[in-house]
């Protein structure tokens, strides 16, 4: 998470959406970046209003806006799957190493969820049931629309690394399966569906 203080903006790091890059790239211009531990580098939207913007409206005298990135769903898990696949994972009950896609995405629809496969909502981390969310969200495959935003309101130049990126891996997915997983999760689909891809000027 990274909090631009002269720019009242606020950026929400998605798990598994290039932040890591963005936060090597963006962190000498932030005057707050918490990286670490993970539960405090990916604050979610209901997180932040509930406990970190209060603070941050009273001291401002004015609320932030507050913006993340979104990955298309399907290629959200793949990812997920593809980097529990490395070698020596500090947590093994979440190694991937030995589980097929197609067992990962059933453990992901499964309640309780395996260790392995418990890895969250976009939905729920950007728009929660409750309370406001995120205020603009670009695509994950558009980098480029949140690049030339961050350059305009930080009035800079931007290069992302390439960092903390999952392994390769077969993603495949069985089509009955990826149709249970769009009915399942038709919430995140939903609303990757309403980002639009933007062009350059």
């Amino acid at each position: 998470m990274l909090v631009f203080w002269k720019q009242r903006l606020v950026y929400l790091a998605t798990p598994k959406t290039g932040s890591t890059a963005i936060e090597a790239a963006l962190e000498p211009l932030a005057s707050v970046v918490i990286q670490r531990p993970p539960e405090l580098k990916h604050t979610s939207a209901f997180r932040y209003w509930k406990y970190l913007a209060p603070y941050l409206g009273q001291a401002a005298d004015e609320d932030f806006m507050v913006v993340a990135v979104m990955r298309e769903p399907l290629d959200w898990l793949g990812s997920w799957y593809r980097y529990r696949q490395r070698p020596g994972s500090q947590h093994k009950e979440n190694s991937t190493k030995d589980v097929s896609f197609d067992t990962f995405v059933e453990g992901y629809l499964s309640d309780p969820q395996p260790s392995y496969a418990n890895v969250g909502r976009q939905s729920r981390f950007l728009i929660p049931e409750r309370g406001p969310g995120v205020d603009r969200i670009f695509r994950y495959d558009d980098m480029p629309a949140f690049v030339r935003f961050l350059e305009d309101r930080l009035d800079c130049e931007i290069s992302l690394p390439r960092l903390n990126v999952s392994p390769e891996g077969t993603t495949n997915l069985a089509p009955d399966l990826e149709r249970r997983l769009r009915e399942e999760c038709v919430r995140d689909f939903a609303l990757y569906d309403t980002l639009n891809v933007e062009h350059p000027a």
